[in-house]
């Protein structure tokens, strides 16, 4: 089979697993801890794929940069107990997976999460083994940065594939030169993933692999 990427860059949170309970519990910890009110878990599906930071900035309207490190330490001392895994993976991620492994092309894990918590999350659904290397942010690490450090060490090229269900994750790709696929049965709508122009859109995973054979 020719290739059209030579490797392919998957997010997490939204594109592989469903992670708004651990998220939004997390999230609703954090903010009960400093006084505010708790939101209900369909309010902050938003939150799924940005930055913290920028969800805490949203939720709460603090300006002040140490007490959104406050509240996302605060987040991650109960997501890294049990949040993590309240998660479900998406049907047919790990056939999809399995197809591109063994067609030989080559994937890695890019997400804005921490990167001990995906390689926790991986494990927990046997899909660790699938994924060359794992890149995790952290609150000042944005996703196009994660990307073009990858690029600027020779790990990935431009002729890799982003996938992802959100914008941030469209634009990451776009801003490395890299080719971008939108996954529909995430967070981002299709108006969002539409919107930036992406190579691919898959509606569902077993979508994903068909479109890499050249």
């Amino acid at each position: 089979m020719s290739k059209k990427h030579d490797f392919i860059l998957f997010d997490l949170d939204g594109t592989l697993s469903d992670p708004l309970q651990g998220i939004g519990r997390s999230i609703n910890y954090a903010l009960a801890h400093f006084g505010y009110p708790e939101r209900a878990l369909d309010d902050l599906r938003f939150c799924v794929g940005p930055p913290l930071k920028y969800s805490f900035r949203e939720l709460t309207g603090t300006d002040s940069d140490a007490h959104v490190r406050e509240l996302i330490d605060k987040y991650r001392e109960r997501y890294g107990d049990v949040g993590y895994a309240e998660n479900t993976l998406y049907p047919g991620i790990p056939e999809a997976l399995a197809a591109i492994d063994a067609a030989g092309i080559p994937m890695g894990l890019c997400t804005s999460k921490r990167a001990d918590f995906a390689e926790r999350i991986l494990d927990l659904f046997g899909l660790r083994q699938h994924f060359y290397f794992v890149s995790g942010g952290d609150v000042d690490i944005h996703k196009w940065e994660q990307i073009a450090a990858l690029v600027a060490d020779g790990i990935v090229s431009r002729a890799s594939l982003m996938v992802g269900d959100r914008e941030v994750d469209i634009d990451a790709a776009h801003r490395n030169g890299l080719a971008a696929g939108g996954v529909l049965w995430g967070f981002g709508s299709h108006a969002e993933l539409a919107a930036g122009a992406p190579r691919y859109l898959f509606s569902q995973p077993a979508e994903i692999y068909p479109a890499l054979a050249g």
